[in-house]
């Protein structure tokens, strides 16, 4: 397929496809916000919840906006803050992690990630409305979840510990990539503030990159707190590619806006490692967990072939193939593009399966979306891959 061909096959999926799937099925325009537990044909089979996804889909939506010039669009994501502004925040100032549909609290996680992703909804639509009231949020917060992730023993942010502490202490890769997403999301809407950006994701990055085995470019979940490997562990082995595909566009991201070669070479070096671990020369797709020496890997799900993984993939390769010219990155975009709209697209009812088997069919009965998945990674994929395609193609 020419250039051209793919921005017209991303544009059908993004605006006949997966867009009206949400606003149809998922908007609730009586209680505010979005369910997200949607079947194939898009029937709720769940009305809880979950507050990430009420985030995550303010910033997709505020994010299409000030891409496509969709106002249309900014009520929805407005309807999924306020949202969260009048039910998902506890009296510590921790958001949920599920309520029920008009609101009521139902579970609170250890995690901050119901505040990134407020954060990065709270960013963009500064960005597209200019309500300070918005930036104001995201400042707190991202504040907030800074100073979770450098002092989770401290009141009134205390993380209770996963395991039992003083055995085998770590920490996880999620934390500092995520927060450096956050950073440079809000660093792009709050001029104001840009030098503090700066310096937050330059120490992430340094956070970050302490993940990386040996230079080896393999990027473990987990690592001791000083930096261990506990090799004896299966669960310390694990890496999980797509994540990896994901850090590495967050990283080149980063290197592209500082000027950083070294790091560039590191994005690559990620994505190329992960790319080649992870994809499945037997069935295609990219497997979900592998041991990073070759043991069995404890996670039932480990051969699983998952939505998110391709769309990042297909991120990565494209913004690598559109900064280096390297034909190579265009390549596994097309393979990836091909797989994932082969297995994953779902035209007929829209939106895209959530779950695949290893050989590459949906599981029984197919999902579009529950508490994990929702109007994100698709949607951002779809306009990133457009923005960069109508710039090249």
């Amino acid at each position: 397929m020419e250039k051209k061909d793919y921005l017209h096959l991303f544009e059908r999926e993004l605006f006949e496809s997966c867009v009206p799937f949400w606003l149809k099925n998922g908007y609730d325009t009586v209680n505010g916000g979005m369910y997200t537990s949607l079947d194939r044909e898009g029937r709720i089979y769940s009305t809880d919840k979950g507050v990430w996804m009420q985030g995550r889909a303010g910033y997709m939506f505020s994010r299409m906006a000030n891409a496509f010039g969709k106002k249309e669009y900014l009520p929805v994501a407005k309807s999924c803050i306020d949202f969260i502004n009048a039910h998902c925040i506890d009296e510590d100032g921790r958001m949920y992690f599920t309520v029920t549909a008009d609101g009521k609290p139902l579970r609170k996680r250890r995690y901050m990630f119901s505040e990134t992703f407020y954060i990065i909804a709270c960013a963009e639509y500064y960005k597209a409305t200019g309500d300070v009231e918005c930036l104001n949020n995201a400042r707190k917060y991202y504040d907030f979840c800074l100073e979770m992730y450098r002092n989770p023993s401290s009141d009134p942010y205390k993380i209770t510990p996963k395991c039992v502490p003083g055995t085998r202490d770590s920490k996880a890769l999620n934390l500092p990539m995520i927060l450096l997403n956050v950073t440079c999301v809000l660093r792009d809407s709050d001029k104001e503030k840009i030098a503090y950006y700066d310096k937050v994701a330059k120490e992430l990055v340094e956070d970050i990159k302490a993940f990386n085995v040996a230079g080896t470019g393999f990027m473990l979940e987990s690592i001791g707190i000083n930096g261990e490997y506990f090799r004896e562990s299966a669960g310390a082995r694990v890496v999980n590619p797509g994540h990896s595909i994901e850090l590495s566009w967050f990283l080149l991201d980063q290197a592209l806006y500082s000027g950083d070669e070294e790091l560039l070479n590191f994005s690559k070096n990620v994505f190329d490692t992960a790319f080649e671990f992870g994809w499945d020369e037997v069935y295609g797709g990219i497997l979900y967990f592998k041991d990073f020496e070759g043991f069995p890997v404890e996670a039932y799900e480990h051969d699983m072939k998952l939505w998110w993984p391709h769309n990042e993939a297909i991120i990565a390769s494209l913004k690598l193939y559109k900064e280096t010219g390297n034909e190579k990155y265009f390549s596994i975009f097309e393979r990836v593009v091909e797989y994932a709209f082969d297995h994953f697209s779902d035209f007929k009812y829209g939106e895209w399966y959530g779950y695949l088997r290893r050989d590459g069919k949906p599981t029984e009965p197919p999902c579009k979306g529950h508490t994990y998945k929702g109007p994100f990674h698709v949607l951002r994929m779809l306009t990133i891959v457009i923005e960069i395609l109508r710039e090249i193609a």
